[in-house]
């Protein structure tokens, strides 16, 4: 920050930002006295692409849409697909049940009572026929938020694209494969971090090989800001992992520039507009430098940090649920003037339940008016000068980089992971917003200030129990139609793959094509590999 302070303030009286950096009421010249804007900016579309990642940026076209989709079955998120594309979606997001997220099939005792609750429920290639039944996979571009099996949802997509005619050339899209976000913030892992290192490493070479347009992984601080971390520890950490990552396929004797520019990654916007769009900007310029210099990667396209972003569901209320279409326009509004590549954004009664249709399509026009009925979109990085922006820009990026440092001291990503080093600063973070809000030095509309007497009756969606026990049946009949020899014979495969260091991709296909189970395929990979047991400090 600048050394300018108006004589009649106290520093101490600023306000903060999010992250706990000081704001000046008032910002100058005199406040950016070391700024160079060609090392700090560069043009648009080139190095450190602070400016953005592109020439263009939205100038040519917009920012891909996506729609956060998938709950029920197969063929309920199917139907809602179709109205999505003929709403004017040009992404689908798919949403899975936590049974499919943690690697069990539908029938399994662990899945009892979670079965297509948060998500649609997918056990076999079967379930993903019928989730992109009539659906242009060459067309459209599909993003998975799924982790732990990513490699196995992966391989069904493309095994269905495959009977759809299409091959893995014209397929675009994003898995998410963040495991080490899931031992910070979520919690569906399955296998321990080396392992699932491993299995990372496996994917970005298989889709080097088979899926050129894919990106391989999509290294999320989304679910540690949902969790309460600041926008400083959300970029650091995430950008702490990815370093983790990249570092693990060098190791593996993958080229970096053969798969880094096919990373990608996934933030937050929150409501706190101008911080936001601060913290886009910083994450791009660390991203450049760290590509380029730590890891000596010499594709431009290596160097970019191509984002998706999601507004801001934790900041989402029960109370009034109306106001979140306020609060969901401005975060899609900063992610935007940050310069995302994507855009989800939430419908206003995720804080209550599955959104409704008519939520949901809400949501996607927030975006289209955004888009369409503003001005953001006629030129690029309009903050760019800014002294406020730029100040925060550079205040942000320091404080980053100080965290990032400080999971470098103790050992890398995975070393602090089994510290609990990043899950205690995200829950310090967590607990001072929530102290705030309790004490009402944050205002909340709707929840400590200007709440009102008596809330409007809504109306959630819910998901018929039925949905369980149909998922099971069709379960039970798979088993019994296909050839259990020769499915037995596949796992067995890709057990031997697990224990030496063929990569797992190519038998795991091999398996799923002759309909082997989700579950199946975890607990394969389960066998040689274990489960992760958290130590008593995570």
């Amino acid at each position: 920050m600048g050394d300018w302070v108006p004589e009649e303030i106290d520093v101490d009286s600023f306000a903060r930002s999010e992250s706990g950096l000081p704001i000046q009421p008032v910002y100058d010249g005199r406040t950016l006295t070391d700024f160079n804007a060609d090392t700090a900016l560069g043009a648009p579309g080139q190095f450190p692409f602070t400016r953005g990642v592109y020439p263009s940026m939205y100038t040519g076209r917009p920012w891909t849409m996506r729609q956060y989709a998938g709950f029920g079955t197969a063929k309920e998120s199917n139907e809602r697909y179709h109205e999505l594309v003929g709403a004017g979606t040009g992404g689908l997001s798919v949403a899975f049940d936590l049974p499919t997220q943690m690697g069990y099939d539908s029938d399994e005792p662990l899945a009892r009572g979670e079965v297509g609750k948060v998500g649609v429920a997918i056990d076999s290639i079967q379930d993903m026929r019928t989730l992109f039944q009539g659906l242009p996979l060459d067309k459209v571009s599909t993003s998975m938020t799924i982790n732990a099996p990513a490699s196995t949802l992966l391989l069904l997509y493309q095994l269905v694209a495959a009977e759809q005619g299409v091959p893995g050339s014209l397929l675009t899209g994003t898995i998410q494969n963040d495991v080490l976000k899931e031992y910070i913030a979520r919690g569906t892992y399955i296998f321990p971090p080396k392992q699932s290192l491993r299995l990372i490493s496996d994917i970005f070479a298989y889709c080097h090989r088979e899926l050129p347009r894919w990106n391989t992984i999509s290294i999320s601080g989304y679910h540690m800001a949902e969790a309460g971390a600041t926008p400083a520890q959300e970029i650091a950490f995430t950008l702490a992992n990815a370093k983790e990552y990249v570092r693990t396929a060098v190791a593996a004797g993958l080229d970096v520039d053969d798969f880094a520019p096919r990373l990608s990654f996934f933030f937050v916007a929150r409501t706190t507009l101008l911080e936001e769009i601060a913290k886009f900007r910083a994450a791009r310029r660390i991203w450049a430098r760290v590509m380029r210099e730590e890891f000596g990667a010499r594709n431009p396209k290596s160097q970019m940090l191509r984002f998706h972003t999601q507004t801001a569901g934790v900041q989402l209320t029960a109370q009034q649920p109306e106001v979140n279409l306020v609060r969901v326009a401005l975060q899609g509004l900063g992610a935007v003037l940050g310069g995302t590549q994507s855009l989800h954004t939430n419908s206003y009664d995720e804080a209550i339940a599955l959104p409704t249709q008519k939520a949901a399509r809400l949501a996607l026009r927030t975006q289209q008016v955004i888009a369409h009925e503003t001005d953001v979109t006629k030129t690029v990085d309009p903050f760019a000068g800014s002294y406020f922006m730029e100040s925060m820009t550079d205040d942000l990026e320091a404080a980053t980089l100080e965290l990032i440092q400080a999971v470098e001291d103790r050992g890398g990503a995975v070393a602090a992971i089994e510290e609990g080093f990043q899950k205690s600063e995200i829950e310090r973070s967590a607990y001072r917003i929530a102290q705030e809000i309790d004490h009402k030095e944050r205002t909340v509309v709707g929840v400590n200030a200007h709440v009102l007497d008596e809330e409007e009756p809504y109306e959630p969606l819910r998901v018929d129990p039925q949905i369980e026990l149909d998922q099971c049946e069709r379960l039970a009949a798979l088993r019994e139609e296909r050839d259990k020899d020769a499915v037995e014979r596949a796992l067995d495969a890709l057990r031997t793959a697990a224990r030496g260091t063929d990569n797992v991709l190519p038998p795991m296909r091999e398996a799923l094509r002759l309909r082997a189970t989700v579950g199946e395929v975890s607990h394969a990979l389960r066998d040689v590999w274990g489960v992760y047991v958290p130590h008593d400090t995570f």
